[in-house]
């Protein structure tokens, strides 16, 4: 008796108390074309009724080729990527988060995409999906959030290109890219006991990829609440923001080394994640801390401090310029540990 064909797709999602949110994701995946797909649910030992709403789903779809994993204990969304990346038996896989949910038809829209252009990367576009969208939400563009700066629907073999499209806009978040599977490895894994896991990978992924495509349409819908990693601040999650940037000259090199577009955007993208993270720690009065990260954001610069002024002031950013020239002197005039 012949195997079964390997799926094209791997569909992983990861499952921690999503009670609330999870019929959503779950029905979202049940109205795809799942024809060739492995969907796998990884219950990193949720205590709410996450785990059994998930069991519940599976058996009433025995037709489908799908398993639910466990942890014996919570080991966080980075073990829990990682453990699922190991269990995956598909040429792509699909990161999904338990509280987002997939857009209609978004899983034949890629099966079409690779049909017609077999690249190593294929990155899509979402929405926010909120409780109570107001005005301002949709004035923003939040029903159509482009992911990449750079050309649509033609597949392209440009790395540089691709890292400045990334950084310059800096939505790095894995659900929003669809990746060979061989492209994750032992030495290329999500950073365990971390958050913004996904700027830790996200580039090293990104000059893996011999090709990619962008998919100007919204696959996603990605959920703002109150619980999630990123809704709810901390000085904790600010480290681990930064901590993300360490060594991004040395990670981007050769490509910053050679390409221009590329020292700017990684110097942008540094730059921005400098002034969320020290405008969390001013507001709780961690002087300290907010010396530790202009310290952090100048070492992660792929180009001189005044060079990235001088692109902001000649794209006519000159907000952006004044905003970080205002931190960079709130932080420098802060006490350093002695």
């Amino acid at each position: 008796m012949s195997a079964a064909p390997a799926p094209w797709l791997s569909l992983l999602v990861p499952v921690y108390n999503v009670a609330e949110w999870l019929p959503a994701c779950l029905d979202s995946i049940d109205s795809q074309d799942l024809s060739g797909v492995q969907l796998l649910l990884m219950d990193d030992s949720a205590t709410d009724a996450s785990p059994a709403l998930a069991q519940d789903w599976l058996q009433r779809h025995p037709e489908l080729d799908a398993r639910l994993l466990r942890h014996e204990r919570n080991q966080g969304l980075s073990a829990a990527r990682n453990h699922l990346l190991e269990a995956a038996r598909g040429d792509y896989v699909w990161f999904l988060d338990s509280d987002d949910v997939l857009t209609p038809g978004a899983i034949a829209s890629l099966r079409r995409t690779l049909d017609r252009q077999l690249v190593d990367l294929v990155l899509c576009d979402f929405a926010y999906l909120r409780a109570r969208p107001k005005l301002k939400h949709r004035l923003r563009g939040e029903q159509h959030v482009r992911t990449f700066a750079g050309p649509s629907n033609s597949p392209l073999t440009d790395t540089p290109g691709l890292l400045t499209g990334l950084l310059e806009l800096g939505y790095l978040h894995s659900w929003s890219k669809v990746a060979r599977r061989s492209l994750w490895s032992d030495d290329l894994c999500f950073p365990v006991g971390h958050t913004f896991e996904d700027m830790a990978t996200t580039p090293d992924l990104a000059m893996r990829a011999l090709s990619y495509i962008h998919v100007p349409e919204v696959w996603i819908g990605y959920r703002q609440r109150a619980g999630s990693i990123l809704a709810g601040a901390s000085l904790n999650k600010t480290d681990d923001m930064m901590r993300a940037l360490h060594d991004l000259p040395q990670r981007l090199h050769p490509y910053s080394e050679l390409d221009a577009g590329v020292r700017f955007a990684a110097s942008h993208f540094a730059a921005r994640s400098f002034i969320g993270a020290v405008r969390f720690a001013n507001r709780q009065s961690d002087a300290v801390r907010m010396g530790h990260y202009r310290q952090a954001f100048l070492a992660a610069l792929c180009m001189p401090l005044d060079d990235l002024m001088a692109q902001y002031l000649w794209r006519g950013w000159w907000w952006r310029a004044l905003r970080l020239r205002h931190w960079l002197g709130r932080s420098a005039a802060t006490p350093m540990p002695g």
